[in-house]
């Protein structure tokens, strides 16, 4: 009896495996939309594209970012200036997109712009912290996917949407995990609607890895800000020695971060040039050992790992 089952597991991974392996014909005539372009995962799936013969469309926040990556590719790489919080830079990078696609329509959209800063206990934040974080990571990916997708339903296209680990469990507080929840329920219901289109809809679950989406100086408020503007009767509940076991706590976990960004790349690349691309795609040993495992424990045990060793307020039980 257990033999016929492990048989038909392993019948089942050697056929996805072999479905897997079957690309798309033509790359070289689609185009792809990628914003976040500046640094990290949207500036290397970009060269990994462009090598690959696809045509980019790479959406940068900044001009000085858009010329670095231009200098680096070749030209079938082209860029534009995007924010992904203001309606109209959307709608104009819409119109850019559609002048150059024209009857082709979009292959790919690839949601990957995205910040993690402010973070911190719920406490320590207001509302415009949360917000800001939000705007980018959700509502952003929300708006410019709907500028974007009759392109992609006439090239029967993809659609690949940057979540994270951090959208099953949320450790810490801010907007990120709350943002990533929502990223995960959006591509959900998306990729069962345009099922009926032909447009194949993924999602990216990273782990924790080394990009510029922490970037204090770049995108947000330091912990430092945060404890000084607190309520000095707030700031004796948690306590000094709370604050400095916090910053060393983070400071560790960035020292696990895995700087191998192509782990994330390749799954993004497979999603868009696959013939039978996965609807989620984890990246890195602690996504797929760690916390999706994590994700479906017990709460109770969950938090217990979670609070084990993370720092403890001064007023605590």
């Amino acid at each position: 009896m257990w033999l016929y089952l492990v048989g038909l597991v392993g019948l089942y991974y050697l056929f996805r495996w072999y479905q897997e392996r079957q690309l798309v014909n033509n790359l070289e005539d689609k185009f792809v939309f990628i914003t976040g372009c500046d640094s990290g995962f949207g500036n290397l799936l970009t060269k990994q594209l462009d090598l690959r013969g696809l045509r980019v469309l790479a959406a940068c926040l900044t001009e000085e970012g858009a010329e670095q990556l231009r200098r680096r590719t070749s030209d079938r790489v082209e860029t534009v200036i995007l924010d992904v919080t203001k309606t109209e830079s959307i709608n104009a990078a819409a119109q850019w997109v559609k002048e150059r696609v024209g009857n082709k329509g979009l292959w790919g959209l690839v949601n990957n712009a995205g910040i993690s800063l402010p973070s911190a206990p719920n406490e320590w934040l207001i509302k415009e912290d949360f917000q800001k974080v939000i705007d980018v990571n959700l509502i952003g990916m929300i708006e410019v996917t709907l500028s974007l997708l009759s392109l992609v339903r006439k090239a029967r296209g993809r659609i690949v949407n940057v979540s994270s680990v951090m959208g099953r469990l949320s450790p810490f507080g801010g907007g990120y995990c709350i943002s990533k929840y929502g990223v995960e329920a959006f591509t959900d219901s998306l990729r069962r609607e345009f099922v009926h289109f032909g447009v194949k809809v993924a999602m990216i679950e990273p782990g924790f890895f080394r990009t510029n989406i922490t970037n204090k100086e770049i995108f947000g408020k330091s912990h430092q800000e945060l404890w000084n503007r607190l309520d000095p009767e707030v700031r004796e509940c948690y306590g000094q020695t709370f604050f400095n076991s916090m910053i060393q706590y983070t400071d560790k976990i960035q020292s696990y971060c895995s700087s191998d960004l192509s782990l994330v790349t390749n799954c993004m690349e497979h999603a868009l040039t696959s013939c039978h691309p996965r609807a989620r795609y984890s990246a890195g040993w602690d996504a797929k050992m760690i916390y999706i495992p994590l994700s479906y424990f017990p709460s109770r045990l969950t938090d217990a790992l979670f609070l084990w060793n993370s720092p403890k307020p001064a007023y605590s039980l």
